[in-house]
């Protein structure tokens, strides 16, 4: 384990911008929205805005002034920001970022988490923050095939453990959900809590209709989803079964990266109210990948975990620890309660106003105070 900070060469950002001085445009097409993807005068904005406006050196630095170290765990390399809240007594929190999101997720998160009393909070709510890069994205990656979510979960483990948290809260979304649950299988004694906010839950086998015990509200939110995100597989399908294939596009033209993968931040969004994101924040998160080259391999982590979704023996073992569940109204996967209280412990359910997919980066006041509300109740209010 040694200290890591970021040092972009020059000549990595004047490649950079000439690449995207040089984008190859297609033909604007009539009526374009992003039903059918990133719609290319968005796309034209943002590398207008990416090429002459946008300053990494300023998020690299912001970046730097966070703690991070880098190392092997338990086989795979991880990078991660390690904060520590000045209240000793703080809680050890891991936070799981997953595609096509990044640590740049929560760092807006970061100083309430870390230093409540400056941002409404007590002392008490005080976390100790671990806030790793998942193995295969930004400074974690490249990594070999076979780094999938129980790799993973022991990685993290043995992090905590190398960082001097015996035992901690985990959190997590997308992916991070996934890391959450193994860790929470295979390493419970390491787990004061988990906290996930992507409540993916498999119905019960051998009922004829698993529904039956779905509210009228899950019921609506469920064909909702059908509705709006059934036909949203190309991605997954994709990464799944030849993450090589494209990758090299994405690694190639910074245009294309950002098309693949903010269309998701619009796509899983809460955006009644525009695009709850900064292109400046966008831009950060798409940087990490294009700066270390992990867009194929962060797309591998589908080709390596897609059976971990629907695994019989995963779906049906019940993580024990208490556990706490946030629902977003836009969240793009909503499983009844009742199969949720079935695979975990659930002791703290929410369900929030705002926010979709992305809960910490698109409310991150939100985020916090759900997590603060749920660590009350494992320290018994």
């Amino acid at each position: 384990m040694r200290a890591f900070t970021f040092d972009t060469s020059p000549e990595v950002l004047a490649d950079l911008r000439e690449r995207l001085a040089r984008t190859r445009f297609r033909a604007d097409l009539p009526g374009e929205d992003w039903d059918r993807g990133t719609p290319q005068p968005w796309l034209r904005a943002l590398v207008e805005h990416w090429l002459h406006r946008y300053d990494w050196r300023a998020t690299e630095a912001e970046l730097n002034a966070i703690p991070q170290v880098i190392g092997e765990w338990a086989g795979l390399r991880v990078h991660a920001f390690h904060v520590r809240s000045p209240h000793p007594e703080a809680t050890p929190l891991l936070l799981c970022h997953g595609w096509p999101g990044s640590v740049v997720e929560f760092l807006d998160c970061l100083p309430a988490l870390t230093h409540p009393t400056s941002h409404g909070g007590r002392a008490e709510d005080a976390f100790h923050v671990v806030l790793p890069s998942m193995p295969g994205f930004g400074p974690s990656g490249p990594t070999a095939a076979g780094a999938d979510v129980p790799a993973i979960a022991d990685a993290f483990a043995a992090l905590m453990d190398g960082l001097g948290h015996r035992r901690f809260v985990a959190q997590g979304g997308d992916w991070g959900a996934f890391v959450v649950r193994q860790l929470g299988l295979e390493h419970p004694e390491r787990l004061l809590g988990a906290h996930v906010n992507f409540p993916w839950a498999v119905p019960p086998p051998g009922v004829a209709d698993p529904l039956g015990e779905a509210t009228a509200e899950e019921r609506a939110a469920l064909e909702r989803n059908e509705r709006v995100y059934g036909a949203d597989q190309g991605y997954y399908i994709q990464q799944a079964t030849r993450p090589h294939s494209v990758g090299p596009a994405l690694e190639d033209s910074p245009a294309g990266l950002a098309a693949w993968l903010l269309e998701k931040f619009h796509t899983w969004s809460d955006t009644r109210d525009g695009l709850p994101f900064t292109l400046d924040r966008l831009l950060d998160n798409t940087m990490l990948y294009w700066l270390t080259g992990t867009a194929t391999s962060a797309a591998r982590l589908y080709a390596d975990s897609e059976w971990y979704g629907s695994d019989p023996e995963v779906w049906g073992r019940r993580v024990q620890a208490p556990t706490g569940i946030a629902l977003y109204p836009y969240e793009k996967t909503r499983s009844p309660r009742r199969w949720a209280e079935r695979q975990w412990n659930v002791v703290h359910w929410s369900e929030q106003p705002r926010g979709g997919h992305f809960a910490a980066f698109e409310q991150p006041e939100l985020f916090t105070a759900d997590l603060r509300a749920f660590a009350r109740v494992l320290n018994g209010g």
